[in-house]
């Protein structure tokens, strides 16, 4: 950021404060907690303000049963910059405020402001273009995140819808990943101190949200009992999603640890799933049919029904994809 920009940055940042405190206190504005916004999204390049961040988190966790005030002044402030320093702190700031496990927070919906076509006009095209594609991504990911939290997993069903439900669950958190690994610095402009600080913060997700794709794929396996033909057939789509996760995920780690992402130094260990789980999956599958499932779209998968796992890689065989039953499965430690 050139000095010009560092100045007017700095300048913007006084006066919005001092609106603030001018503005008084009501039941969708505090000036306390309004300042600590601004000063944690200021438009200083060099760090995110974690002080003035636990400022705001404080606030979350003493007043939970509210949260105009702070939806309020983060969407007026995200709104209006068109700065990619505020931009991203803010995110950053969003992040930790669901961190902070508040059920408010975790129940809002979505987010209460919109990044989706972020644009800096600071930059120039050639130099902006990095940033921006980061914010949009991890803008997207946070709104995704808001409504998978705020989804009521307590609804009461039958034995018959349970396992149904199990799966689609594990299914949301990998789509939740699929959007995580997208979001990464582009650019070689971009190895600056603020992305990797936010480059950290979604290492972290990333080890959560896979966490808890393995966390649900085995309470899946361990109700075997009551899943259905269609509904195995189904845990397989998803066991097959997970190995192709978890080749994407080490690529991911691999970029990151060469980009200079701290928390990116140790790709977590790999687990074995129970053998005796995946055969009686596969029993279940047999009863449907001897042959093998044709399909033609990614709704609908091809699968061999013999071998010993449940995990499908792809083979090249004259010209043409075939799948091919493994016995391989990725996981993390329970550390």
């Amino acid at each position: 950021m050139g000095l010009w920009n560092r100045v007017s940055g700095a300048i913007k940042d006084k006066n919005s404060v001092v609106l603030a405190n001018l503005s008084g206190k009501s039941s969708f504005r505090n000036p306390v907690l309004e300042t600590a916004i601004i000063n944690a999204t200021s438009h200083d390049d060099c760090r995110f303000d974690k002080r003035n961040a636990q400022t705001v988190f404080s606030w979350i966790r003493s007043s939970p049963i509210s949260l105009l005030p702070l939806d309020w002044a983060l969407s007026r402030r995200m709104e209006k910059t068109r700065s990619w320093v505020v931009a991203i702190k803010g995110l950053m700031l969003m992040h930790g405020a669901f961190n902070c496990k508040e059920p408010a927070v975790q129940n809002m919906g979505r987010l209460p402001f919109d990044l989706s076509t972020f644009s800096d006009e600071h930059l120039g095209p050639s130099q902006a273009w990095g940033f921006n594609a980061f914010i949009r991504e991890y803008y997207a990911f946070l709104d995704q995140r808001a409504l998978i939290s705020s989804e009521n997993d307590n609804r009461k069903t039958d034995i018959s819808s349970f396992m149904s439900q199990q799966l689609s669950k594990v299914r949301k958190w990998q789509s939740l990943l699929d959007t995580l690994l997208q979001v990464k610095p582009r650019a070689e402009n971009m190895k600056v101190g603020l992305i990797l600080e936010a480059m950290d913060c979604i290492i972290v997700e990333i080890y959560d949200v896979y966490s808890r794709v393995r966390t649900e794929i085995s309470k899946v396996l361990l109700n075997l009992q009551s899943i259905k033909k269609t509904e195995a057939a189904m845990a397989l789509k998803i066991l097959r999603k997970a190995t192709v996760q978890s080749e994407e995920l080490a690529s991911f780690y691999e970029f990151c640890k060469g980009f200079g992402v701290l928390n990116a130094g140790e790709i977590p260990a790999a687990t074995q799933i129970p053998e005796e789980k995946v055969e009686e999956l596969q029993r279940i599958i047999n009863g449907v049919s001897d042959t093998k499932m044709i399909c033609k779209d990614e709704e609908d998968f091809s699968e061999e029904m013999e071998g010993k796992s449940a995990i499908v890689e792809y083979k090249e065989v004259k010209g043409n994809l075939k799948t091919v039953i493994t016995d391989k499965w990725v996981g993390f430690d329970e550390n």
